[in-house]
């Protein structure tokens, strides 16, 4: 299944990291190094300026032939005919969404539990984010579910799981034999100083994993 590929490093933007540098700049950069999705999270631009800023992403990332897949803001991603939308526990139900993006475009849910996993499978999702499975600073209110967690939901579904949740270089290898078909990543792409080549050795590493 094509989608499965396109989950193995799967970056996901933070205004955060910018130091100075536009979003665009940095998606350019993980896209040269070899992301092969990219998910646009903002939590606290207007919605015009979110609009403008998803617009310009989007055409970057068809210009490199890689999924867009907006966060949440479901309704910024019907308008704008992103590739899909990813939706937490918190955010509109996964049947909803469906519902209002059609069969087409592509449905991620995060999953904590493997009854949320079963749920949000039952309920359309293409992919599950499943996370964090170690400790992270991008979510203070982040709960670490660790390996096993993981592995268990993996083999509950027969949707792909993504793993999401302080990856980075250092312990990716961990995830060896969980059954996951990608990392999901922020700092590990999007704070380094060397995007691309941060990029491209993490896709290296992803590779030996899945």
């Amino acid at each position: 299944m094509k989608l499965n590929k396109s989950l193995l490093l799967y970056a996901i933007t933070d205004r955060h990291w910018l130091n100075g540098k536009t979003l665009y700049s940095q998606v350019e950069l993980a896209l040269k190094g070899g992301a092969t999705m990219i998910q646009i999270r903002e939590k606290d631009l207007d919605e015009n300026a979110f609009l403008k800023e998803a617009e310009q992403i989007q055409s970057l990332c068809a210009k490199y032939c890689v999924p867009f897949i907006v966060n949440d803001n479901v309704e910024l991603a019907v308008k704008i005919g992103a590739d899909g939308v990813h939706v937490g526990q918190s955010d509109m139900a996964a049947k909803d969404v469906r519902a209002l993006i059609g069969k087409d475009k592509i449905l991620g849910v995060s999953a904590q539990t493997v009854e949320q996993a079963l749920e949000a499978q039952k309920c359309g999702a293409d992919y599950l984010g499943t996370g964090a499975i170690f400790p992270t600073g991008s979510k203070d209110d982040a709960q670490v579910l660790g390996v096993q967690t993981l592995k268990e939901i993996c083999s509950a579904v027969n949707i792909p799981v993504v793993a999401i949740g302080g990856i980075s270089k250092d312990n990716i290898l961990e995830l060896k034999k969980s059954g996951i078909a990608g990392v999901s990543v922020i700092s590990a792409i999007f704070a380094q100083n060397d995007i691309v080549a941060a990029t491209a050795e993490l896709k290296s590493l992803a590779e030996q994993i899945v």
